[in-house]
């Protein structure tokens, strides 16, 4: 098939985005077999105007979209945050192009309101939404004869590339990394926390604790080939997101960690303990069992290794940039069918 990619491919910042969804399932699109075109629509809007501003840029960005579809005519339109593309601009290209499909993907929280809004914004013209939340809380950007369902955050061997679950010795025991410690605050074991007074905590009880923190503590943050050198030489990852009790909603740093080989922690609030076991992933409820789980690790690093190296393998076997892109294909194309993956995928 023909697909029009929308999304962030920019080389702005941020690394150029390289540990990114919307790059991850393009690739894995190409690798089953078909024929993707990319499209950032943010870097149109910036080239659209001679300030440089996005913003001013919107109907720049979306005439390039609208000219790019007309000439290369997509049987499917995938748009990953695409928010510089209207609605109106999407319901013209159906007119033109009538057998087109249209799916929204999304990888934010959707108990931030703003994002539910962007949500909102094209439910009318698409045919199917994905994010990475599973369970009723989807309910909330429910349409009558629209696909909805949970995208699972994919991970990719290219560039997941560290082998961390090999190494009896890694540089640092703990990873964690966050654009801000208090903006937001997590909310984690019932209550809302600074990141770094968490962290605080969990150096107190283990004060020997190598940690690796971009972000926290004042340390800066990291992205592209820092941040994934910083992947490669930790032992054990912490998974902590903005909420931590909706179901299977995280942070697409778990794919980052647990694809480079660290041992991933994670609250079992998240319902990840109904995809993978305590053998694959290690799961905790308080903060003590947290640092209980911590100081087992550091002390035994076979026993680190052997979860990683499980962990690692059970989550590339469940979603790997092809699968979870032959999944979107699939709903886009209105033939996914219940039981066609191993996870929650659409909602009735």
């Amino acid at each position: 098939m023909r697909i029009l990619h929308v999304g962030n491919f920019g080389s702005r910042a941020k690394g150029a985005f390289m540990h990114s969804v919307a790059p991850k399932l393009s690739r894995g699109l190409i690798r089953a077999g078909h024929q993707v075109i990319d499209l950032s629509d943010r870097d149109a809007a910036r080239a659209g105007t001679p300030f440089g501003a996005r913003k001013l840029g919107t109907a720049a960005a979306n005439s390039t979209l609208a000219q790019l579809a007309l000439d290369t005519r997509p049987d499917v339109l995938l748009l990953g945050h695409a928010d510089t593309i209207r609605a109106g601009t999407i319901a013209g290209l159906r007119r033109a192009l009538p057998a087109l499909r249209v799916l929204q993907w999304n990888v934010d929280p959707l108990f931030e309101p703003d994002n539910v809004t962007r949500l909102r914004s094209k439910l009318d013209v698409v045919d199917a939404t994905l994010v990475s939340t599973a369970g009723d809380a989807l309910r909330i950007v429910a349409r009558p004869g629209m696909a909805l369902g949970f995208l699972p955050n994919p991970v990719d061997f290219s560039v997941e590339s560290g082998h961390a679950h090999e190494n009896p010795a890694p540089v640092f025991d703990l990873f964690y990394a966050c654009g801000h410690p208090s903006r937001p605050l997590r909310h984690l074991f019932g209550r809302d926390w600074n990141l770094d007074h968490l962290l605080t905590e969990i150096k107190r009880a283990l004060p020997d604790l190598r940690t690796c923190l971009p972000g926290l503590f004042g340390a800066p943050n990291l992205a592209g080939a820092p941040y994934q050198q910083a992947l490669e030489s930790c032992a054990c990852g912490l998974n902590i997101s903005r909420r931590n009790d909706q179901y299977l909603y995280s942070s697409d740093r778990l794919a980052h960690m647990i694809g480079n080989g660290q041992a991933v922690l994670i609250d079992r609030a998240t319902g990840y303990d109904r995809l993978f076991t305590d053998k694959e992933l290690i799961f905790f409820s308080t903060l003590d069992e947290l640092t209980a789980q911590l100081r087992t690790l550091a002390a035994d690093p076979g026993t680190r290794q052997a979860i990683a190296a499980a962990g690692r393998a059970r989550y590339h076997a469940l979603f790997n940039e092809t699968r979870v892109a032959e999944y979107v294909l699939s709903v886009a194309c209105g033939i996914h069918r219940a039981g066609d993956v191993p996870w929650p995928s659409l909602i009735d």
